[in-house]
């Protein structure tokens, strides 16, 4: 069994041994308490002066928040040092979740990036906006045509964007766009269903298949049948409608529609539902990728119309990330990945009212500290222990001169009422974690 020693200052000591007792034994280890009141003011001399010798364990473990350096002090002490999680509540989920992050990134289902209204822009517009899709990951980019206006430039769209490496293919029911891409080598159609099934047998490239507009499985076997006739290489799309239109039946659709064909390959339009529901798009994208990994859906239509999807490719390719993650793994899409975690936290481990009035006791000095329990935020310091849900009326119950001073409280104290009204985790002098969101991303 790995013995791991753990090392933390007074003030910390209780809750990390309270949290340690309750870990299961190999995860767990033994406690030294260095005499130092905040463990995060602990640098590497001082460590190096004051830990005892270490050889008889396999691993130091140190506080997440404190600034050493580990190569250093694994040197100096002959054992690997680690940091710890910033908060030791997270212990449990730094030694019991960790997923290997070495696995190479998932290629399907493709996704395509739908540049809405692209006759409406010029050609370095679309390119710019491919060039960002493409840094969000997206595989290929779709070129969104309108019915009111025509796409005079379109052959110049797709060269361009041919030249810098793109996959590109249009979504458009002209008949005489679509033969103009397939003359510049666009590399998809979308799409095709009984009243432009003629185009098929001048077209070299694939082409998506849908059904009739209004009618169902016996119309996308009908078209799918055809186009096949006419020697066109084709992908289905049952098509997904949006919530209220549809969707629960077209779900059973696309899924009859794939037992029905299990070996040729399907697309599916998620943008119909993340751009016609007011609901954060991260979820939507996770869930909808989880449908079309289990279908083995080999394409995904999706895009950034409204300012509400804004990002929604990038969720797209890390939920493709996450669903494939766990689909390795044998497990739910559970305890594997912050990134779409942006608006609450996928835990709220912390201290309790009891731990932190404990805390409070052994503190000797003025310096305040802000945590947030029990659906609460609490402030003290050696005088004064404050407890409340509101930051302002927690600021006015303090007497601070220093505008500086202020300013931190301030913005720290609104930071913990944010967390709260969120669930998410408060960290005093940490940014509140945002998943793919965050800024360090």
């Amino acid at each position: 069994m790995s013995r791991r020693l753990f090392v933390t200052g007074r003030l910390a000591s209780q809750a990390l041994k309270d949290t340690l007792a309750q870990m299961p034994a190999e995860l767990g280890g033994t406690v030294v308490t260095l005499n130092i009141s905040v463990a995060a003011l602990m640098n590497t001399d001082f460590l190096c002066h004051n830990l005892p010798p270490c050889q008889e364990y396999s691993q130091v473990v140190l506080p997440g928040l404190c600034r050493v350096d580990l190569e250093k002090l694994s040197r100096h002490l002959g054992v690997p040092v680690v940091q710890g999680p910033k908060d030791l509540k997270d212990l449990p989920a730094f030694y019991g979740e960790k997923v290997e992050d070495n696995q190479e990134e998932p290629t399907v289902p493709q996704i395509l990036a739908e540049i809405v209204d692209a006759p409406y822009l010029t050609t370095d517009q679309i390119r710019e906006r491919a060039r960002y899709y493409r840094e969000e990951g997206a595989d290929i980019i779709d070129l969104g045509s309108c019915v009111e206006r025509e796409f005079p430039h379109l052959e110049e769209v797709i060269f361009a964007l041919k030249e810098e490496g793109f996959r590109v293919s249009l979504d458009s029911f002209r008949e005489e766009e679509i033969l103009r891409a397939g003359r510049m080598g666009v590399d998809m159609i979308l799409s095709i269903n009984s009243t432009n099934l003629h185009l098929a047998q001048e077209l070299s490239c694939p082409v998506v298949v849908i059904p009739d507009f209004g009618q169902g499985l016996a119309s996308l076997v009908a078209n799918a049948a055809a186009a096949e006739g006419a020697g066109a290489s084709i992908i289905l799309d049952p098509i997904l409608d949006p919530i209220n239109f549809g969707f629960s039946a077209s779900l059973h659709r696309i899924f009859a529609a794939r037992q029905q064909y299990p070996d040729k390959p399907f697309l599916m339009g998620i943008g119909n539902v993340t751009e016609l529901t007011d609901a954060d798009s991260t979820g939507i994208n996770a869930l909808l990728m989880g449908v079309a990994v289990e279908l083995g859906i080999d394409y995904v239509l999706t895009t950034e119309a409204s300012h509400r999807t804004r990002g929604a490719v990038r969720e797209a390719a890390l939920a493709r990330r996450l669903v494939h993650r766990a689909k390795k793994r044998g497990s739910p899409p559970k305890n594997l990945s912050n990134d779409l975690v942006t608006c609450k936290d996928r835990r709220l481990d912390g201290y309790s009212g009891e731990e932190l009035a404990a805390m409070q006791r052994l503190v000797k000095d003025r310096n305040f500290r802000i945590f947030t329990a029990e659906g609460k935020i609490h402030l003290f310091n050696r005088d004064i222990y404050l407890t409340g849900t509101k930051a302002d009326e927690l600021f006015s119950q303090l007497e601070i001169d220093d505008p500086g001073h202020a300013f931190y409280l301030g913005r720290e104290l609104y930071k913990a009422q944010l967390a709260l009204q969120l669930g998410k985790k408060y960290l005093q002098e940490q940014e509140l974690a945002w998943g793919y969101l965050s800024i360090d991303n």
